[in-house]
C-alpha cells in the first residue's frame, strides 16, 4: 500500500492505494502519528479512493486510529469508500463508528 499525506486547514488527509492489510500496519502508523501530534489538526480524513481491498486487520488499524485520535480530541473520518471496501464497511457497520463521506 501506498499512502500520501496532505494538510487543508485543520485536516490531515491520508489518500491510501493499494491493499490496506496487515502489512500496512507500520507505513498507516507511521502516516498518521504525525497529524495526531499537530495540535492545529482537528481532523484525519483516510480517503479510500484508490484502495481495493480490506482486511479485518486494517479494520483493526482504524478502530485503533479512532481512539487514539479521540484521546486527542480529533476526528476520524472515512471518505471515498466505494465497492468492496465499502461492502466491508457496511458489513461491520463501520457507518456507525466512523463519518462517512
Amino acid at each position: 500500500m501506498h499512502i500520501e499525506a496532505q494538510t487543508q486547514g485543520d485536516t490531515a488527509i491520508l489518500h491510501l492505494s493499494g491493499r490496506f492489510d496487515f502489512s500496512a500496519h507500520r507505513d498507516f502508523r507511521e502516516a498518521y502519528q504525525a497529524p495526531l501530534e499537530l495540535a492545529d489538526c482537528k481532523q484525519l480524513t483516510i480517503d479510500f479512493s484508490q484502495v481495493e481491498y480490506v482486511d479485518s486487520s486494517a479494520l483493526g488499524m482504524l478502530l485503533l486510529l479512532k481512539e487514539k485520535a479521540a484521546v486527542s480530541g480529533k476526528s476520524v473520518v472515512l471518505s471515498n469508500c466505494t465497492g468492496f471496501v465499502l461492502e466491508v464497511f457496511q458489513v461491520v457497520n463501520f457507518q456507525q463508528l466512523f463519518q462517512m463521506i
